[in-house]
């Protein structure tokens, strides 16, 4: 049985509890500890009048199934109490593109974070700005300082900490409080920590959006996507999905439920995982410097410390200055570390990058070569001497 018909109301649970309890229901699942996965359109409704009144705890596939709400239940468990309601979508980027739609209108003004996630830029300068949807960007270290890029028609801010690729920590909650005198509301990329290690609505946040297809699904098997929002948010967001006919498939739903029952396990091992890679690599000959905000020595630690309770394994190095080649010796030499986009599965990967072709508001020169790296899952021990291989080949070549 799930907390209320055993005990009443559920009592307070850690989040890791949560994450296992929450969306359950054991007695309506006929016994069986995972709810089962529905795969269907039509739902019937016994009489003519239910069907008048569109009576029923669930209308139509699209908008919704026993699995899609126990996955809902869970996730909005563990975003906590500001927590209106969850949303989910077939991806990451899905879940961008529904929540900025559900904000914005022609005329609108959005300021957007200058280390946002790529394909966020894109569709603001592209799609929205066909809709006729204005975007700026701003240095990602502002904080309260955002108020002078405010103007009268300013409906939104959207925030990513820490940034994609090159880890800048921003100030959510100056943001949030600035944004709020303003009528604005605030939107959080949050895929980096998920919200059991930053709960951003608790920050100030109004709409908090995760690539579930990440440390959700946490197998690099599913695209997924999830949109949480306060109650000031979640009229536009359910709007928003409803109308753009937005859902995810039943087998996913299941995948990101699943996923979600280990997330605690996981991402602690991500955590330790990649801290203990961090502060090896920064004292590497061929590392500059390491990106990652757990690092007591980097310049967003302190905004971390506060606001985050955790660190994933996702993070960036600077490499000494050394010809492509060079670079390109690394990445072929190294085998636990596969090249390929997307984190958060269980395997470790790397990927060049450079943010200097689409900064805007900020200069990108970090001063050498640049790569991302995903910790996994593996032994650490391995994945040193797999980058030791590399090093040697980077060291080679150059």
């Amino acid at each position: 049985m799930n907390w209320s018909e055993k005990d009443g109301e559920q009592p307070a649970l850690a989040p890791s509890t949560r994450l296992v309890t929450a969306g359950r229901d054991t007695q309506a699942q006929k016994g069986f500890v995972n709810p089962p996965v529905v795969r269907g359109s039509t739902v019937l409704y016994p009489t003519a009048e239910d069907l008048h009144a569109h009576r029923g705890e669930f209308s139509y596939g699209r908008h919704g199934t026993p699995t899609t709400k126990a996955l809902q239940q869970a996730l909005m468990a563990l975003e906590g109490p500001q927590c209106a309601g969850v949303a989910i979508t077939p991806s990451g980027v899905s879940a961008i593109s529904t929540a900025l739609l559900g904000v914005v209108k022609a005329g609108d003004h959005l300021l957007v974070c200058d280390n946002a996630y790529r394909p966020t830029r894109l569709f603001c300068d592209q799609m929205l700005k066909r809709l006729g949807v204005e975007t700026s960007y701003f240095d990602p270290l502002i904080g309260a300082g955002i108020a002078e890029h405010f103007r009268p028609n300013t409906v939104a801010v959207m925030v990513e900490a820490p940034g994609s690729q090159s880890f800048e920590m921003t100030d959510i909650p100056a943001i949030a409080e600035v944004a709020h005198a303003r009528g604005a509301l605030v939107i959080d990329d949050n895929t980096w920590a998920t919200p059991l290690y930053h709960r951003s609505l608790e920050q100030g946040v109004d709409i908090s959006i995760q690539a579930a297809t990440k440390y959700i699904g946490g197998h690099s098997d599913i695209m997924f996507g999830t949109i949480s929002a306060n109650q000031t948010a979640w009229g536009k967001v359910t709007d928003a999905v409803r109308l753009l006919g937005v859902c995810a498939g039943p087998d996913d739903v299941f995948l990101a439920l699943r996923g979600l029952r280990t997330l605690a396990v996981r991402l602690a091992h991500h955590h330790k995982s990649g801290l203990e890679m961090a502060r090896w690599l920064a004292q590497r000959p061929e590392v500059q410097r390491v990106l990652h905000p757990a690092l007591e020595t980097d310049p967003g630690h302190a905004i971390w410390k506060r606001d985050f309770t955790g660190a994933s394994g996702l993070f960036s190095i600077v490499l000494k200055q050394a010809p492509q080649k060079a670079v390109d010796a690394l990445l072929d030499t190294v085998r636990l570390f596969g090249m390929g986009y997307s984190w958060g599965g269980f395997e470790s990967l790397v990927i060049p990058f450079d943010c200097n072709t689409y900064r805007t508001a900020t200069k990108w020169n970090p001063g050498g070569p640049t790569l991302r790296l995903h910790i996994g899952l593996e032994s650490v021990d391995d994945l040193k001497a797999d980058l030791e291989r590399g090093f040697a080949a980077f060291n080679a070549a150059s």
